[in-house]
C-alpha cells in the first residue's frame, strides 16, 4: 500500500487558546437505547448528569461492555482506528459495564470523521461501574483517532478497574500538517490537547464517582509515547507517573526522524538492488541506526512507513523544502529536485530548528516514567530514540525517576509479530508489565522497579507464551537505580 499527495498550497486552520476558552458549550447526552441500554440502575441511573468540562458537545451511553468485546458490536469504537497495532490472538477482556462519553472540545479543524462529526479534538471517556480509583489517559499513535488505543491499552486497564480517557490530539490523518498557523503548530497542539483532556477527565471522574482519582497515569505508544514524555516534563502535577511505549524523540539538535529516514530512503533501494554497492548501502543503513538483524523488516517499512513518515513530518516542520508542493514526491529518486531522500536537516534554515524546538523534549521529567522500546524497531530505531532520551533524562539529573527497558525482539508495530512469529515478540504484554511496575512504584513507599536493562528474548519461548507474559526481573525490590 502506498499513499500519494496531489501538489497544492499549504493551508492552515487552527483556533487559538482564546477561541477555546470563549467557545460556547453545547452538552448533549445521547440516548442509551437498544443494545447500548442497561436497566440495572446504579451509576447508570445518573448517566445524563455526567458533564465533561470544556466540551463543546458530548453524548453519553450506558453500556453493558466497555471493552472491544462489546463496543465493536455496539458501535462505540472504530476498529479501523486500531487496525494493525496488536497481535491477532491478543485476548480481549470481558465483563466491564459502565458509561462511555464521546464528544469534542472546541476546534476549527475537521480531519476526524469519527461519529459523523467531521470535527477534531474528539475524545472518549469510559467510566467502569467497578472503579479501582484510578484514571489512565492516553494520546494516540501515528495520526490515528481517539479509539486507536482501545485494543492495546484501554481493554486491559478497563478490565482492571481504571477509568480511561483518550484524545485524537486535535488533528488526524496523513494531512495533519495542514492544521496550525506556523510550522510545528500541529504537533504542538497534540500536547495541549492531552493536557486539556487530562484536566477534563479528572474533573469528570470526580463528578461521576463523587471523589477525585487517587492516581492518574499517562501512557501511549509512538507519538503517544512522545506525549507521555512531554506531559511529565511540562505538567508533572497532573500525573502520578507514566509509561512511554517507544515514544518519538524530538530535539532540535537531533537525532530525529528527519535525519535517519532520509538515509534509509537513499540507501535502501541500493541495498535491495543487490548490486555491487548493496553491501555498502546495508552498512550505511546500520550506521543510520537500523540494527543489524532487522533486514527482514526493511522491505515492509520502506513500502509502508519510511517514505510517507518522512514526507508528512518534514512538511509539518519544514514546508519550505519543497516549495508549493505538498509533502513532497512519493518514492522519488535521489537527485530529483526537492526529493526527501536528499533531505539534510543539518543544512536547513534556522526556522526549521526553531519549529522542532517548539515541540522538543528536554529529559526534565517530574514524575516517575517507565520507557520500553523494541530492539528491532526500524521506524524509530532504538539507538536514535529511547537510548538517546534515557541519556537526556540522566543528564537532566532525573535518572532516579526513570526506568528504561530495551525489549529484545520487539518492533514498532505488534501486528508484525503475526507475520514473523519466529523472530519477533509483542510489546503489548511488556507494556502491561510496565504499567503494573509503575503502579507499585508510586503506591508502595520505598518500592523500586527493576533497574533499567535489556529484557532478553527467551530462546525457546513459543508465541503463545510471549503473548501472555513479559517479565522484567524476578527481584524488583533489590534492583539498584540506574547510574547517571
Amino acid at each position: 500500500m502506498r499513499f500519494s499527495f496531489r501538489p497544492g498550497p499549504r493551508s492552515w486552520r487552527r483556533g487559538g487558546p482564546a477561541a477555546l476558552a470563549l467557545a460556547a458549550l453545547t452538552l448533549t447526552p445521547g440516548p442509551a437505547t437498544g443494545a447500548s441500554a442497561r436497566a440495572d440502575g446504579g451509576l447508570c441511573a445518573r448517566v445524563n448528569q455526567v458533564r465533561v468540562p470544556g466540551a463543546e458537545y458530548q453524548r453519553a451511553a450506558c453500556l453493558g461492555e466497555l471493552t472491544t468485546a462489546g463496543t465493536v458490536a455496539s458501535g462505540h469504537t472504530d476498529p479501523a482506528d486500531w487496525a494493525g497495532l496488536t497481535p491477532r490472538d491478543l485476548a480481549v477482556p470481558r465483563g466491564v459495564p459502565g458509561v462511555q462519553l464521546d464528544g469534542y472540545f472546541p476546534d476549527t479543524s475537521t480531519t476526524n470523521t469519527n461519529n459523523g462529526w467531521n470535527h477534531d479534538a474528539q475524545f472518549v471517556i469510559r467510566l467502569p461501574d467497578r472503579w479501582n480509583g484510578g484514571l489512565v489517559v492516553a494520546g494516540t499513535p501515528g495520526n490515528r483517532e481517539q479509539y486507536a488505543n482501545d485494543r492495546a491499552i484501554a481493554d486491559w486497564v478497563l478490565s482492571r478497574g481504571y477509568a480511561y480517557a483518550a484524545t485524537d490530539k486535535g488533528n488526524t490523518g496523513i494531512t495533519f500538517h495542514r492544521d496550525g498557523k506556523e510550522p510545528g503548530d500541529a504537533i504542538a497542539e497534540w500536547n495541549s490537547r492531552l493536557t486539556q483532556l487530562t484536566r477534563a477527565a479528572r474533573a469528570t471522574v470526580a463528578r461521576h464517582y463523587h471523589r477525585p482519582p487517587s492516581r492518574t497515569l499517562v501512557t501511549g505508544m509512538s507519538n503517544g509515547g512522545y506525549l507521555v514524555r512531554w506531559q511529565l516534563e511540562n505538567h508533572p502535577g497532573l500525573y502520578d507517573g507514566g509509561v512511554d511505549w517507544e515514544g518519538t524523540l524530538w530535539h532540535s539538535d537531533g537525532p530525529t526522524l528527519l535525519e535517519f529516514l532520509p538515509r534509509a530512503l537513499r540507501n535502501y533501494p541500493v541495498y535491495a538492488g543487490e548490486g555491487e554497492e548493496a553491501d555498502a548501502a546495508r552498512e550505511a543503513l546500520h550506521t543510520a541506526g537500523f540494527p543489524a538483524g532487522s533486514e527482514f523488516l526493511w522491505p515492509y517499512h520502506h513500502t509502508i512507513y519510511w517514505d510517507l513518515t518522512q514526507r508528512i513530518y518534514r512538511e509539518e516542520l519544514d514546508p519550505g523544502f519543497d516549495g508549493t508542493t505538498e509533502a513532497g514526491t512519493p518514492f522519488c529518486a535521489p537527485g530529483t529536485p526537492a526529493c526527501d531522500a536528499d533531505y539534510d536537516y543539518a543544512t536547513r534554515p534556522g526556522e526549521v530548528r526553531a519549529a522542532v524546538e517548539k515541540i522538543a523534549l528536554t529529559g526534565r521529567i517530574g514524575k516517575p516514567l517507565i520507557t520500553l522500546h523494541g530492539t528491532l524497531d526500524v521506524l524509530l530505531p532504538i539507538s536514535q530514540d529511547s537510548d538517546v532520551y534515557a541519556r537526556m533524562v540522566r543528564q537532566a539529573g532525573r535518572g532516579a525517576l526513570h526506568r528504561y527497558y530495551r525489549i529484545e525482539g520487539g518492533t514498532h508495530t505488534d501486528a508484525l509479530v503475526d507475520t514473523h512469529p519466529d523472530r519477533l515478540r509483542p510489546l503489548t504484554p511488556c507494556h502491561r508489565t510496565a504499567l503494573t511496575a509503575l503502579e507499585k512504584w508510586i503506591s508502595r513507599p520505598g518500592h523500586r522497579p527493576p533497574a533499567s536493562h535489556t529484557v532478553p528474548l527467551p530462546p525457546e519461548a513459543d508465541p503463545a507464551t510471549l503473548l501472555d507474559a513479559c517479565p522484567f526481573s524476578a527481584h524488583a525490590d533489590a534492583a539498584p537505580p540506574p547510574r547517571r
